[in-house]
């Protein structure tokens, strides 16, 4: 059997079944379907039934395109970019993306702007979207989500550890932080005045309020706030797990199905590991296709000795408008 000469090789697209990923997103432009994910800049998948993958060997942001801005707002950042998020907004795509240092609340949240995801040339540096630093912030700047409300006004969630997780409205024109809005808190791991789980927000370190990667889907005229509690990043000894609560308005509150406030603690268990095909689960993305609602995240795999893939469950919904996944 003759083999193509390497040079060749590296060029031809790599085509997986299973992918092997860190905090999936998904987005769906003229019957194809787009997988963003952590990674060494910002990578891009593409499949036609979501179930065999294509990676782009040149990506969406490479390495060497990285802006300069992202080192000089994140110290000690190289180009490992965390859990991005993609969303279609009058006519644009716009994608952001996380620059952080583990365990660290100095961070920032990239933008980028496309006009289609098919383009990969075409995408435009739209600088900061919005950044923490440690000696100032009770919250970190990563793990981004954009949420488009009733109204057709887009705001963005993100947050891990330190206060949790947080909401701020964009402004239309330019997708970055509209003027004189302020994050708000929306939901925690811990009940306010747990001051065992409160982070010192001077210490550099995360504290024990184990929530992160938030997400927002629309359904039936509520808001689901996803939210992964505990921890992810230790393959086999990880315990991630995902939350749910729902509200009627975008800003919350968001209850869970026992009427718990998120921001004292509250969130329904939708997803754990199962200790046979993944030992946990966790930072999701939901969304609406036209084959229906479908719930991604990634799974530590017990058979592949803890190793990240992509797990996708089809979402129910219940006569009380909860979810259910298969």
């Amino acid at each position: 059997m003759m083999l193509a000469p390497a040079a060749s090789r590296a060029q031809q697209p790599l085509v997986v079944d299973t992918p092997f990923v860190h905090d999936p997103v998904m987005a769906y432009e003229n019957g194809k379907y787009y997988l963003y994910c952590t990674g060494h800049g910002i990578s891009q998948m593409t499949s036609t039934d979501r179930k065999h993958w294509t990676l782009s060997r040149e990506g969406v942001l490479p390495n060497e395109k990285i802006p300069a801005w992202t080192h000089d707002s994140v110290p000690g950042f190289t180009t490992h970019i965390w859990a991005p998020d993609v969303i279609r907004f009058k006519n644009k795509w716009y994608l952001a993306y996380s620059c952080s240092t583990f365990g660290k609340n100095t961070s920032a949240i990239g933008l980028l702007s496309n006009t289609s995801l098919s383009d990969k040339d075409g995408w435009k540096d739209e600088g900061c979207l919005i950044a923490s630093k440690g000696d100032r912030d009770n919250w970190n700047a990563i793990d981004p989500n954009f949420i488009v409300d009733e109204k057709g006004t887009p705001w963005l969630t993100w947050g891990s550890f330190w206060d949790g997780i947080q909401l701020i409205k964009l402004d239309k024109k330019t997708m970055h932080v509209k003027k004189g809005a302020k994050p708000q808190t929306i939901a925690r791991r811990h009940a306010v005045g747990d001051t065992s789980a409160e982070p010192n927000p001077t210490s550099k370190f995360a504290g024990t309020n184990a929530i992160e990667a938030p997400f927002i889907m629309k359904h039936g005229g509520y808001y689901y706030l996803f939210v992964s509690w505990d921890y992810c990043c230790r393959g086999i000894k990880s315990n991630y797990r995902v939350a749910v609560g729902r509200s009627r308005k975008v800003t919350g509150p968001y209850l869970d199905k026992e009427g718990r406030d998120m921001r004292n603690g509250g969130g329904t268990l939708l997803l754990e590991g199962d200790k046979k095909e993944y030992e946990a689960m966790g930072h999701c993305s939901a969304y609406s296709f036209p084959d229906g609602d479908f719930f991604f995240c990634h799974g530590y795999s017990v058979p592949k000795n803890g190793a990240s893939i992509l797990v996708q469950k089809k979402i129910n919904w219940t006569e009380d408008g909860w979810l259910t996944l298969e």
